[in-house]
């Protein structure tokens, strides 16, 4: 039945213009509004929805995780833009908060929402 839709996936936030700047300046993503609702428009033709929820509880869980070929030059790019990369207790990163510790490096941050993402490096 939906093996021929477009599917999209979406995600909530508690402040659409906070978002739009995030994801379209400070991350570099293009971003279309259309009836106060965003559009996340990634690589491989996939959309994403960001929609405005009032009483918005950010995931717990990476909602989205973006592939880098460089994670170092990543972290330190998007340290410059002002994005803050998140530390757990059960994790151990270093001081860039890059994981280090089995599977692929990967550096956690969060949207202004407070939704968790991830930039990783995908092994060559």
């Amino acid at each position: 039945m939906f093996g021929t839709t477009k599917a999209f996936s979406g995600f909530s936030v508690d402040d659409i213009d906070a978002a739009r700047k995030f994801y379209g300046e400070t991350l570099g993503i293009r971003v279309s509004e259309q009836n106060g609702l965003l559009t996340l428009h990634i690589a491989g033709d996939r959309d994403i929805l960001v929609y405005p929820k009032p009483d918005h509880t950010p995931a717990t869980y990476t909602i989205l995780n973006f592939p880098v070929d460089d994670i170092e030059a990543a972290v330190g790019e998007l340290s410059a833009r002002g994005v803050q990369f998140q530390r757990y207790e059960r994790l151990e990163t270093d001081e860039k908060g890059i994981f280090r510790g089995g599977g692929p490096l990967i550096a956690w941050f969060t949207d202004p929402a407070g939704n968790v993402l991830s930039v990783l490096e995908e092994p060559s």
